[in-house]
């Protein structure tokens, strides 16, 4: 069972005082609440001991105990003999505060809804299954079809390929679980950005890598001196990167900085692992990127996927390598899965041809969605800084205050559910920012506008007096 320490807990805490008006164990409470619900606390993972954690936190062990008390009441953990208290999501029975019922909003995964016509591809591919059933199904690499299918598209976009150089995987997260396990060792360090995609932090940790962050940011990109540094004095194993529309200020790493990278990379032995799964979703401009592999060769590793592109539904991606990895990471995957499901890689190997016409429209959908949460965000919550955004299919939106947590928290009573800064980072960081999908429906996206003016409504008629920690993390 995972053990969550009590300075963990405080760190992940910061700032909980400022959710309310309320009484202290309430806030405290209501802030353990999010992060099980979000994710940062997972399912099963062991509290600290009341007087431990209201040590790390400067407050009363009653605070503490009556916050505890507050969560096993709406079953957000349990109390187990000899294990302490462990975190939990609440049985549908159980009483816990009024959740909105049937119609919550999910914009906590920024997904597109799938591309019409994807059952026709669908019916297509079920006409060619019958020549695949006589085989047994179980295949580390994929179905030939596909994989010449992914290669072409490489070699097209200036990256020459072999099918054997490509890998089908159950999705882009089941392909950094893979490259995780394969090439990260217990105790290695491993370059990320910060913020990042969430789960391929957890993919990381759980192969046993240590995290080294690296800032982006809206506004300038990159941390070329912190990157640099990073690699320089650490040497990690591993480096997980989006230099195409980046998860999620949608950035683009500048061709100079990634010909530094490259060098300095291959300098240090670091494989880079590239996550390209939103890289041709570039809003500005038309041109396609060119794959970053074209730069680092053997050194990079390449994660896509149709789950952004085509539908989520669709669980393929795959891992661009070189020979030699694909086989390491091909001896690995049996202990875990036995392949990648036939039927849906036929159904994308009939689609691909039709791929540079799904993308246009797709992106033709995101810059109309855009554009409509930048009006909306600009009407109703007009404090809120949203930055320019040149590509995927995300807003990394200021907030002007640490109140990211509170935000997200509030926003469930008004019927939407949405993942909080801090989500997307280490250790409590990124207060100031929410990510705001536009991937979603005109009228679902204004729903949603609404739904956290309504919170941050909520919020600012509740205000309460700030002690000087409060005030130094406003500052």
């Amino acid at each position: 069972m995972a053990t969550l320490s009590a300075r963990s807990l405080a760190t992940f805490l910061t700032g909980w005082r400022l959710s309310g008006a309320g009484a202290a164990y309430q806030s405290l409470a209501d802030r353990v609440r999010l992060l099980v619900l979000d994710g940062r606390i997972p399912l099963g993972t062991r509290l600290p001991a009341e007087r431990e954690l209201a040590a790390a936190l400067g407050v009363s062990r009653t605070t503490v105990s009556s916050a505890y008390a507050a969560l096993r009441d709406s079953g957000h953990i349990e109390s187990l003999r000899g294990s302490g208290s462990v975190a939990r999501l609440p049985h549908p029975s159980a009483t816990s505060a009024p959740e909105p019922a049937d119609d919550l909003l999910d914009f906590s995964k920024a997904t597109l809804p799938a591309i019409p016509g994807v059952a026709a591809y669908a019916e297509r591919a079920v006409v060619k299954l019958p020549a695949f059933v006589g085989e047994s199904g179980y295949d580390p690499y994929g179905v030939l079809a596909l994989r010449e299918q992914i290669a072409a598209r490489y070699t097209r976009r200036g990256l020459p390929t072999s099918p054997d150089e490509v890998m089908v995987t159950i999705g882009a997260q089941h392909a950094i679980s893979l490259v995780a396990r394969a090439f990260v060792a217990r105790g290695d360090r491993v370059l990320v950005e910060s913020p990042s995609y969430p789960h391929a932090f957890e993919a990381l940790r759980n192969a046993g890598g240590r995290l080294v962050q690296v800032a982006v940011t809206s506004e300038d990109g990159w941390d070329e001196t912190a990157l640099q540094q990073a690699l320089q004095r650490t040497s990690p194993s591993l480096g997980y990167l989006m230099p195409d529309t980046h998860n999620p200020t949608g950035r683009r790493m500048p061709h100079d900085q990634r010909e530094r990278l490259v060098a300095t990379a291959a300098r240090q032995g670091t494989r880079l692992v590239v996550d390209e799964t939103m890289s041709e979703m570039q809003l500005d401009g038309s041109s396609a990127p060119t794959p970053f592999a074209t730069l680092g060769g053997d050194l990079v590793i390449t994660i896509g996927s149709v789950g952004k592109s085509v539908w989520g539904g669709l669980r393929i991606g795959w891992i661009r390598a070189n020979r030699d990895d694909l086989q390491r990471i091909a001896r690995i995957r049996f202990a875990n899965d036995l392949g990648t499901p036939v039927l849906d890689q036929l159904i994308v190997a009939e689609l691909m041809p039709d791929m540079d016409g799904i993308l246009a429209g797709r992106r033709t959908q995101l810059r109309e969605g855009r554009d409509l949460l930048a009006a909306l965000l600009r009407r109703r919550l007009p404090t809120w800084r949203m930055p320019e955004v040149p590509g995927g299919l995300t807003a990394w939106v200021n907030l002007g205050a640490p109140i990211s947590s509170q935000v997200a928290l509030a926003a469930r009573s008004e019927g939407l559910v949405i993942a909080a800064g801090p989500r997307f980072g280490i250790d409590g960081v990124f207060e100031r920012f929410l990510r705001i999908p536009f991937s979603y429906p005109p009228e679902e996206l204004e729903r949603g506008v609404d739904a956290l003016a309504r919170a941050y409504a909520a919020i600012s008629r509740n205000p309460i007096a700030l002690g000087a920690e409060e005030l130094a993390q406003i500052a």
